[in-house]
């Protein structure tokens, strides 16, 4: 999908985590950020991963984020809760993602 960073038209291919990639991450996950036992079931937190892998290889806004992943505003306060937590950047490292994106 083609975005726009300072004026330089780029394309960024959609992201997707291998099964093996997968593997690593899901424990962190679970054992970091366990689902609720009550309220609304979370989205699949494995799309919303993707989503931030891609938002921060390319650099686009939250709401140019490519419809394969899912809603804008559910992966922005992932993000956020994932931050605050320390829990992104266990993922990110465990992903080999370079520290200079986040």
């Amino acid at each position: 999908m083609p975005y726009q960073l300072n004026g330089e038209k780029r394309e960024i291919p959609i992201v997707r985590l291998t099964e093996e990639e997968w593997g690593k991450v899901r424990p962190l996950l679970e054992a970091h950020d366990p689902p609720r036992r009550k309220g609304r079931k979370r989205v699949n937190p494995r799309g919303v991963l993707e989503a931030i892998i891609y938002r921060l290889r390319s650099g686009c806004r939250w709401n140019a984020l490519p419809s394969e992943y899912p809603d804008d505003s559910t992966v922005h306060r992932t993000y956020q809760r994932w931050k605050r937590l320390g829990t992104l950047d266990r993922l990110l490292d465990t992903l080999g993602e370079p520290r200079s994106q986040r």
